[in-house]
C-alpha cells in the first residue's frame, strides 16, 4: 500500500500516537529545526495529576447511589445504541471498533473488518484474545441467506501422550499453564479461510491498523490494564508451573515486569514483527513458514510438546451451526467442541414458562433460568466434545421433546437437588466482536487464549501468549472430551446469532468462560420476553450460576449441591432476598458477568439500518454510520 493511502485508512489516534512517537509530545507543534525561524517551544511542563480511583478499591463502591438519569429508554441502560445504513461494530476496545469501520468505509467486507478488528485486539486487549488462540465465527451471506460458521479451533500436540498428560496433571486436571495446556492456534488460519471466500480487500492491508498500533503504542485501558497486571502476578508466582516467563514479562510488562498502569503507553513491537509476516506470507507464513519454525525451536528448547508437524497439519472448518426457534426467534449456535448446545438447551427448556408473566428481575424469572442453566450444563459436562473423537447426541440434546422432560424438573418454589444429565438415546477471560457491512453481511466472531492471558509462555521474538485451551480436556476414562494426541478440547468460547423470518437480526456475543451460554440466554430473554432494545438489555443487572459439573457430574466444585448464584449490584433487593429463602446461596457481585456486543438489523421501509450496542463492563464501544 502506498504511505499517502495507508495514513489516509488509519484511524486518527493512530495518527496521534504515531506523532507522539516522532515528536516526544503529546500536543502542541513538533520541534523547529534550527534556523527555520521559528520561536523555540518551551518544554510542557504538567501539574502533578490528582490520586486516581484504582479499580477494585472500596472508595468509590456506594451501594446507596445508583448511575445517573436518562431522560429516554430503560432506566438502568447506560447509553443509547448507535444507528447507521451503512456498517456497524461493536468490540471491546475504541480503537478496535474504528479500525473496523475505517474498513468498511474503504470498501471491505464485514468480514474484512472482522479480521482487522482481530488483529488490532490481539494487541490491545492480549488479556481475551491473540494469534496464540482459537477463533469461532457465523457469518450471516445475505447472497445464500443463511447463517454459516466457522471452526478455527486447534488440536492438542501429536507428541503428547495421555499418560504424559496424567503423570503431569494436578489433582487429576491438566494445569492452567505452562505447555501442558498448549493447543494449535486455529485464529489465523480462520482468518484466512474466512478471508478466502468473502474479503474484498487485499490481506495484507487488514494488517496494517494493529501493525501502525502495535508499534506506536497505545494508551491502555482501565480493564485491560487491570487484567494485564494480575495475569503477571500469577506468571512471576513461584511453583506456578511454567516452563519460562521472562519473555511474558519482558512482552508485556513494561519497565518493571508488573504491566501496564491505566492510561500508560503500551507497545509491541515483537507483535508487529510477526503481522507484517503474516500480512506478506498469509496464513501459510505462521502454519509452515519462519513463525512456524520459531514457534517448534521455542517448544524445544523449553521441554514442550507443539512442533511445526501440528501446525502444518491445522486447517479450519466450515460447518452449520445448529439452531432452535425461541417465540419466533431462531437463535444459531456453533456445536463441534463448543458449549453452544447448552444455549439452545437452555432456550429450549425456558419456552415451557412464561417468563413475561414472571416479570422482568423477579425472582421466579432469575430462578426459572438459573435451573435451566444447571439442567443444561449437567448435559454440557456429560456429552460436549469433539464430535471427530466422540458421538454427541445432537439432535436429541436441543430437541424440544426433550427440554419438555427437562422443564418438568423445575419447581418455581424449590431448587431441584440433585441435578444429573439426562440419559441419551444409545446412539453413540475471551473477546468477542460484532460487525455488519453494506451488503447486509454480518459477522459475530469471538476469539480467545482461554483463561488468564493464556498458557503464559511466549515464542521468542514473536510478541504473542500461546492458549491454555488444553486445560478443558478430562481425564476420566469413557469420558468423551478425554485428552488424546491431535484431539480438540472443549471449548467455551462461541458467537451468537439471531434470525427472524428469512432474514437477519442480532448478531451478538457475551464473552467469558461459562458465562457465555447463561449470558446469550439472559439477552435472548431481555430481547424476546422482556421487549429491552440491544443497548438495555445488555445493560440490565446480570446473574451468574457457578458450580455444575465440569465432567459427566463426577467432579466436586466445593460450592455445594446448588451451587452459587451470584447478582449483581443492581438485581432488585427483594429478588435476592426471595432466592435466597427458596434456598439459593447468594454470590457477591465479582466482575464474571460477562462483556457483550451487538449489532442489530432492521428495516424501515426498503432501507437496511443498523443498530450498534457495547458493553458497559468493558473498555469498547460501538460505532455505525
Amino acid at each position: 500500500m502506498r504511505r499517502r493511502t495507508f495514513i489516509a485508512s488509519l484511524p486518527a489516534a493512530a495518527l496521534a500516537s504515531n506523532a507522539v512517537a516522532q515528536t516526544g509530545t503529546t500536543g502542541g507543534a513538533a520541534k523547529a529545526a534550527p534556523g527555520d525561524g521559528a520561536a523555540p517551544q518551551p518544554p510542557t511542563v504538567q501539574a502533578p495529576l490528582p490520586p486516581v480511583w484504582e479499580p477494585g478499591t472500596d472508595r468509590f463502591i456506594r451501594p446507596d447511589v445508583s448511575a445517573g438519569d436518562r431522560p429516554v429508554g430503560a432506566s438502568f441502560a447506560s447509553r443509547t445504541a448507535v444507528y447507521g445504513l451503512n456498517g456497524a461494530v461493536g468490540t471491546a476496545h475504541p480503537l478496535a471498533t474504528q479500525a473496523g469501520i475505517d474498513i468498511l468505509r474503504r470498501g471491505g467486507s464485514a468480514v474484512d473488518a472482522a479480521i482487522a478488528i482481530n488483529a488490532c485486539l490481539g494487541f490491545l486487549e492480549p488479556t481475551a484474545s491473540g494469534i496464540g488462540g482459537d477463533a469461532y465465527a457465523m457469518i450471516w451471506d445475505p447472497k445464500a441467506k443463511a447463517v454459516v460458521g466457522i471452526t478455527g479451533s486447534g488440536n492438542s500436540p501429536r507428541g503428547l501422550s495421555l499418560e504424559t498428560v496424567r503423570g503431569r496433571a494436578k489433582n487429576g486436571v491438566l494445569p492452567p499453564l505452562g505447555a501442558l495446556s498448549v493447543s494449535v492456534p486455529g485464529a489465523v488460519d480462520a482468518w484466512w479461510t474466512m478471508h478466502q471466500r468473502y474479503g474484498k480487500l487485499p490481506w495484507a492491508d487488514l494488517f496494517q491498523p494493529a501493525i501502525a498500533h502495535a508499534e506506536a503504542g497505545v494508551p491502555v485501558p482501565d480493564m485491560i490494564a487491570f487484567y494485564i497486571r494480575r495475569s503477571l502476578t500469577a506468571f512471576r508466582r513461584p511453583g506456578n508451573g511454567l516452563e519460562e516467563s521472562a519473555n511474558a514479562l519482558r512482552t508485556y510488562g513494561l519497565a518493571d515486569g508488573k504491566g501496564p498502569r491505566p492510561g500508560q503507553v503500551f507497545r509491541n513491537p515483537d507483535l508487529a514483527r510477526t503481522y507484517r509476516a503474516i500480512a506478506a506470507g498469509g496464513r501459510d507464513a505462521f502454519y509452515q513458514g519462519d513463525v512456524a519454525r520459531t514457534i517448534d525451536r521455542y517448544f524445544q528448547r523449553i521441554g514442550g510438546w507443539l512442533r511445526y508437524a501440528d501446525l502444518a497439519a491445522h486447517r479450519s472448518e466450515w460447518i452449520a451451526p445448529n439452531r432452535t426457534d425461541y417465540r419466533g426467534t431462531t437463535v444459531h449456535a456453533l456445536g463441534a467442541n463448543t458449549q453452544g448446545l447448552a444455549t439452545l438447551q437452555m432456550l429450549n427448556i425456558l419456552e415451557r414458562f412464561d417468563l413475561k408473566a414472571a416479570g422482568f428481575q423477579s425472582p421466579l424469572s432469575i430462578h426459572l433460568q438459573a435451573e435451566a442453566k444447571r439442567l443444561a450444563y449437567e448435559d454440557r459436562a456429560r456429552f460436549y466434545a469433539d464430535p471427530r473423537f466422540a458421538k454427541i447426541p445432537v439432535e436429541w440434546l436441543i430437541s424440544k421433546e426433550y427440554a419438555a422432560e427437562r422443564a418438568k424438573l423445575i419447581r418455581p418454589d424449590r431448587i431441584l437437588t440433585p441435578v444429573y444429565p439426562g440419559q441419551a438415546p444409545s446412539r453413540g477471560d475471551t473477546t468477542y466482536f460484532s460487525c455488519a457491512d453494506g451488503s447486509g453481511m454480518m459477522v459475530s466472531m469471538i476469539q480467545s487464549n482461554f483463561r488468564g492471558m493464556g498458557s503464559g509462555l511466549v515464542a521468542d521474538g514473536l510478541g504473542f501468549m500461546f492458549q491454555d485451551r488444553g486445560q478443558l480436556f478430562s481425564l476420566k476414562d469413557g469420558h468423551p472430551n478425554i485428552y488424546a494426541p491431535g484431539k480438540r478440547p472443549f471449548q467455551t468460547i462461541l458467537p451468537g446469532f439471531a434470525t427472524r423470518g428469512n432474514a437477519p437480526w442480532m448478531s451478538f456475543g457475551v464473552m467469558g468462560g461459562d458465562m457465555q451460554p447463561q449470558g446469550q440466554t439472559q439477552i435472548i430473554v431481555n430481547r424476546v420476553d422482556y421487549g429491552l432494545e440491544i443497548q438495555s438489555a445488555g445493560d440490565a443487572p446480570r446473574w451468574h450460576h457457578e458450580g455444575s459439573s465440569q465432567s459427566m457430574g463426577e467432579d466436586d466444585t466445593g460450592l455445594g449441591p446448588t451451587g452459587l448464584l451470584r447478582l449483581e449490584s443492581g438485581v432488585p433487593l427483594a429478588t435476592r432476598r426471595r432466592l435466597a429463602e427458596i434456598g439459593w446461596t447468594i454470590g457477591d457481585p465479582d466482575g464474571g458477568f460477562g462483556r457483550y456486543q451487538c449489532v442489530e438489523h432492521r428495516m424501515d421501509g426498503p432501507t437496511r439500518v443498523y443498530a450498534g450496542a457495547s458493553e458497559m463492563r468493558a473498555d469498547g464501544c460501538a460505532l455505525a454510520y
